[in-house]
């Protein structure tokens, strides 16, 4: 088992209350506070989120937290700890009852299973977290609601564009 530094124990606690404040207090304010007052949110294969405080306010109070369904379940599996960074790999299980646009834009409910493998990769500066991206195989995503003919199937590309502009500030 990895030793972890006073900073990296710091990452994991800051982490935990980031998502205990989103996924069980359902509250944007709670989450804002484990955040730097300039981070980032970006959701890869969407290329939803936000950007500066009032960008990932608004993203979690009127994109996000409203729009997590009612049995949705993150299961962790890995963590890797970096001197600033924290890569968490895990999977998520829901079902499709709600409107998700910042998972499924303009796609109603289906009513059905989803259970799909995703990666945080999680920045911090001065002990708050700075930037957090999240990825996940959409087709597979699609797939099990069903769908084979979709745009978000291939949103990814125009992803890469903004993740290269996001990294040089642009």
């Amino acid at each position: 088992m990895q030793r972890l530094t006073a900073s990296q124990e710091a990452m994991v606690a800051t982490w935990k209350r980031h998502t205990y404040a989103e996924f069980v207090l359902k509250d944007a304010n709670a989450s804002l506070a484990t955040m730097t007052p300039q981070p980032q949110v970006f959701l890869v294969p969407t290329g939803t989120g936000g950007s500066g405080r009032a960008g990932v306010h608004a993203f979690y109070t009127d994109s996000f937290l409203p729009n997590v369904p009612p049995d949705f379940e993150l299961l962790p599996l890995s963590q890797t700890l970096g001197e600033n960074r924290l890569i968490e790999e895990f999977v998520i299980r829901f079902t499709h009852s709600i409107e998700m646009g910042w998972m499924l834009p303009d796609l109603g409910p289906t009513g059905r299973r989803v259970e799909v493998a995703f990666v945080g990769i999680i920045e911090f500066d001065g002990g708050k977290i700075a930037a957090e991206r999240l990825y996940w195989d959409q087709a597979t995503v699609l797939s099990q609601l069903g769908i084979r003919n979709h745009p978000m199937m291939c949103a990814g590309a125009a992803s890469a564009a903004q993740l290269l502009r996001l990294r040089s500030g642009r």
